[in-house]
């Protein structure tokens, strides 16, 4: 449930990229990806999107706390070809976040099956008999005294996986009122940014590569 959902109103919308087929975009955190059930939720990325573009489409989400480049198709046609992109994992995502303490490892891998920890949802957990497969992989940019600067790179996209994945290996992602623990360095926002996203044009084939840069 969201409570006092107050989305930023500046900067309304922050275009990186558009043509015919697609449009690309920087969310900010605290706005929805799509308009929630409820009336008082209906303020969204899609719907600022379609005030321009009534025939917009969504093809993949950020978490609402996350910020960060989103793509979404102008035509049916993009909206098929982005589709298969995502599913099909042709895509390559590269995200920028704060995580407690210091891994151990420089660079590494996380694979470990996720799944809807339904009596606490929208929150996931980790479950090696039901969980689907969820491969993520890190880089250590920078280390400070409390936490530490990383980049991940989720090969699959399950729902909150890099901050499940960021958990349960004991460094939670900063400002995640899910899952951080009490030990966790308090921050404003989550500090979680969708930096670059690569996909293929869906009519050209060419190669598009688009970044934002992260606020924090």
């Amino acid at each position: 449930m969201l409570l006092e959902y107050q989305p930023p109103l500046w900067p309304y919308l922050d275009i990186l990229y558009q043509d015919e087929q697609l449009v690309v975009l920087n969310k900010p955190s605290g706005l929805l990806s799509v308009p929630g059930k409820a009336q008082e939720h209906f303020d969204s990325l899609q719907y600022r999107v379609q005030r321009v573009w009534p025939q917009a489409t969504v093809v993949h989400r950020l978490d609402m706390a996350t910020s960060g480049v989103m793509v979404m198709a102008l035509t049916k046609a993009a909206q098929r070809e982005l589709n298969r992109q995502f599913q099909q994992r042709l895509t390559a995502k590269r995200y920028i976040a704060l995580v407690q303490g210091q891994p151990q490892a420089n660079i590494g891998s996380i694979e470990l099956p996720l799944i809807c920890d339904w009596p606490n949802r929208p929150k996931q957990k980790v479950c090696f008999e039901h969980g689907k497969p969820s491969l993520t992989h890190f880089r250590v940019l920078q280390r400070y005294s409390e936490y530490s600067r990383l980049e991940l790179e989720p090969v699959t996209g399950r729902s909150h996986q890099l901050r499940v994945h960021m958990q349960a290996i004991g460094h939670p992602i900063l400002g995640d009122k899910f899952y951080a623990t009490t030990n966790t360095p308090t921050a404003p926002r989550l500090q979680l940014h969708a930096a670059e996203l690569m996909l293929w044009h869906p009519v050209s084939g060419a190669r598009l590569q688009f970044a934002a840069v992260c606020p924090f």
